[in-house]
């Protein structure tokens, strides 16, 4: 077994899963950062209800959750019909309904890690800056958000590798469409039922560790950066 030389459709594979998985943490990252501000500042009894809403997705089956996706963006929903009437199209079964597969299955990983970096910062600190006269958008952006980076970063790269591994809920709304749909993990199922394809599937298993952990030791090292500074 040769790993020294990937396919042209192996590259393209690889290449769209990052672009996936980029654009996933892209979208959530702003919402991302404004729910896990809620969830750590909020004292409200829904508090409890809406972060068991955010987290839903790390507990229901995948495909269950790409079901809803699918049934939320079909064309006769409010949002499959502003996507048509922008685009001409529809959103199943493109690369933006990968897209938004993966932010949704990565949003919670984002969120809690957020979550519990801002938990951690003194609120003093916030107080301090209000008495000077700051107003709440300037403290949040100037005194939160930065204590709060290396929990944003974090969140980030889990969302970015839980993004790249998925294949439940992209494989229900996204289905497997060369060029356009097919990432690593629906490529290797592809795989895996071709005769003569094991090998293949597991040189996409191999780059899909290696970008995963490459993800994971980047947090670490900007994390412990962000700490030092």
């Amino acid at each position: 077994m040769s790993f020294g030389m990937l396919s042209a459709a192996e590259w393209e594979v690889i290449l769209l899963s990052i672009r996936v998985a980029t654009l996933a943490v892209t979208v959530s990252l702003i919402p991302g950062i404004l729910l896990g501000w809620v969830l750590a500042r909020w004292q409200h009894p829904l508090r409890a209800l809406l972060q068991g809403i955010v987290m839903l997705p790390l507990v229901l089956p995948p495909v269950v959750t790409g079901y809803l996706l699918l049934y939320g963006l079909g064309r006769s929903r409010p949002l499959g019909q502003a996507w048509h009437a922008l685009t001409g199209g529809q959103i199943a079964y493109t690369t933006a309904a990968c897209v938004i597969a993966a932010a949704v299955v990565g949003f919670p990983l984002l969120v809690e890690a957020i979550r519990l970096s801002m938990i951690g910062i003194d609120p003093r600190l916030e107080q301090v800056s209000r008495s000077l006269g700051r107003g709440p958008l300037h403290t949040f952006v100037r005194v939160t958000l930065p204590l709060a980076l290396p929990g944003v970063i974090a969140g980030a790269v889990l969302s970015f590798a839980r993004a790249l591994g998925e294949f439940g809920a992209t494989i229900v709304v996204a289905g497997n469409v060369a060029g356009e749909t097919r990432t690593i993990p629906v490529a290797v199922y592809t795989l895996l039922n071709v005769r003569g394809g094991e090998e293949a599937a597991l040189r996409l298993v191999v780059v899909s560790v290696v970008l995963a952990l490459a993800a994971l030791l980047a947090s670490f090292w900007l994390s412990a950066r962000q700490r030092r500074a």
